[in-house]
């Protein structure tokens, strides 16, 4: 049965659609036979108490040069029949949250959200993985730097980040010697009023930051592990880490277990894991990436997956 697959995602003239998921997203749904439409930027709205949309049918195609052909804008309910791809980046800031209670409205009304939006308002993405404390690294989130510096001091070395960053933005290495410490702890916490996350710092970073993908709950049998370069610490594609494909260990496996039937439960279909050795450290439900390089990487067909997983919730 066709369906109206509808995105909210950010510009899709500034996407690299070599590395875009969701672009690869829309790229099988289009091969499916469905419908695409996009909206456009801060295009949700609600119209006496009706979730609507300023969208546009959207045709996508695999040209560098020339890769979406948009019709014209037209405000559209939402309602049975529809999946919408909830696909803006971070940061969740006020905008974010505004459009996730827009789209729950339009879930009550019978769309299909993809991940859920209530998921998407819960799960903050680096407090999410401490819901699996046994996964997990030591961490300590606090908005006091006293504590956030003994922490640091008590481990010897430890990645210090901002709780609403992605990318690898904002994320500090200190340790016990280092005469940034004061500084970088004032900075992330605003002056003792935002908390921020300290981790104990892990080695085996240098042998890459894992993204593990999970479907419906299930891992991806191959992950992109982030190798950083040269004096880079973060593994982060966007601070010039090198991806490599990797078959998941057992670890990773036992950690995906762990994670995946909560993801299930509360909707949050696309899911990306980041793993460091042995340790989860995010779990990634806003707009996860890597199917592109995995696809690649392996010949796989990871939006395929998901299609699969969300049609069977459509009877034919």
């Amino acid at each position: 049965m066709p369906l109206d697959v509808i995105v909210v995602m950010d510009p899709i003239a500034g996407i690299k659609i070599a590395k875009d998921t969701t672009f690869a997203m829309l790229l099988e749904a289009q091969r499916r036979g469905h419908r695409l439409h996009y909206v456009r930027p801060a295009g949700l709205a609600l119209r006496d108490g009706r979730a609507v949309a300023c969208m546009a049918p959207l045709q996508v195609r695999e040209n560098k040069a020339d890769w979406f052909s948009l019709g014209e804008f037209v405000e559209t309910a939402f309602g049975p029949g529809q999946v919408v791809l909830m696909r803006k980046d971070p940061p969740v800031d006020a905008e974010f949250t505004y459009d996730t209670h827009i789209l729950s409205v339009a879930q009550a009304a019978g769309a299909m959200i993809v991940n859920d939006p209530q998921g998407l308002r819960d799960f903050n993405e680096k407090l999410a993985a401490l819901l699996f404390p046994q996964c997990c690294p030591p961490t300590l989130v606090s908005s006091q730097s006293r504590d956030l510096k003994a922490f640091v001091l008590e481990h010897g070395q430890a990645v210090l980040k901002p709780l609403d960053g992605m990318g690898g933005r904002s994320i500090f290495r200190s340790g016990t010697g280092d005469p940034n410490l004061n500084v970088i702890l004032e900075t992330l916490t605003g002056g003792d009023r935002t908390p921020a996350l300290a981790q104990r710092f892990i080695p085996d970073i240098s042998a890459g930051d894992k993204r593990i993908l999970l479907i419906d709950g299930v891992p991806v049998d191959y992950c992109l592990a982030r190798i950083p370069q040269g004096d880079e610490f973060r593994g982060n594609l966007a601070a010039g880490g090198r991806g490599e494909g990797r078959l998941l260990s057992e670890r990773d496996r036992w950690i995906a277990a762990q994670v995946g039937p909560e993801m299930k439960r509360r909707g949050m279909r696309f899911v990306g894991l980041d793993v460091i050795g042995d340790y989860l450290t995010e779990v990634n439900v806003t707009s996860p990436t890597c199917a592109r390089e995995l696809d690649a990487l392996f010949g796989l067909n990871i939006a395929g997956l998901l299609f699969d997983a969300i049609e069977a919730d459509f009877p034919q």
